[in-house]
């Protein structure tokens, strides 16, 4: 793929700033594998496509080479950056470490109604699986793991998770797809609230567990 291929990246507008809303959306071309590692992108092919200068995109840009998810290219733009089975591996294991005791901790059934809430949100990620909705996929599959670690009150928590999320970036999102397994996948967060709301601490342990190690077998092609 070349630097000049279309995206589909929407037209901004809104209270944030042209800088945050362009970081936002090339975070969600990233994680949906509309842009490639390896690939070279320029400032103002992705500015004529939002409709913006370059100078709002350049920023953005410099943002997320911040974050790890790209690095300059003297006199050409940016390159999304590759990541190794290693670093796949290593990003898997410290979101176990971080998210599966967090979860097992929450697990109480007298926060039933709290747990509750996140279910429309679970299904929407199961209804975007099914209709093969990679977008509405990685966003509200985002939306539901940030909001259920909130609930453990702890913002730095979050904030790591969230920034592990986008390294990583959902790598074969499109093939698991086109295999079927995502839909699968997407079901594991139903269970999550099912242990939750039962509160079953080992149950919901073992869920998320297998959540993130699914994952991780799928992103090597090794369903696990």
């Amino acid at each position: 793929m070349s630097e000049e291929g279309r995206l589909h990246l929407p037209v901004m507008s809104g209270r944030q700033s042209l800088r945050e809303q362009v970081a936002q959306a090339l975070r969600d071309a990233l994680v949906a594998a509309e842009m490639r590692p390896g690939v070279v992108y320029s400032a103002p092919v992705l500015a004529a496509q939002f409709g913006v200068s370059a100078t709002p995109v350049r920023e953005a840009m410099l943002d997320l080479a911040k974050e790890g998810l790209v690095e300059a290219v003297r006199n050409k733009g940016f390159r999304v950056t590759e990541l190794s089975e290693r670093d796949l591996d290593e990003l898997t294991d410290i979101r176990a470490l971080l998210e599966v005791p967090t979860v097992a901790r929450l697990a109480d059934a007298s926060r039933a109604e709290e747990f509750e809430r996140l279910r429309p949100v679970a299904a929407e990620i199961v209804a975007a699986a099914e209709a093969g909705d990679l977008l509405t996929y990685v966003n509200a599959d985002l939306r539901f793991h940030v909001e259920l670690l909130s609930l453990a009150g702890n913002a730095h928590l979050v904030e790591i998770a969230r920034d592990l999320r986008y390294r990583a970036r959902l790598y074969g999102l499109k093939g698991m797809s086109e295999r079927g397994t995502l839909v699968h996948s997407a079901r594991e967060h139903l269970e999550v609230l099912d242990a939750l709301v039962r509160g079953d601490a080992g149950a919901a342990r073992r869920v998320m567990e297998h959540h993130i190690r699914h994952v991780r077998g799928i992103w090597a092609d090794r369903p696990e």
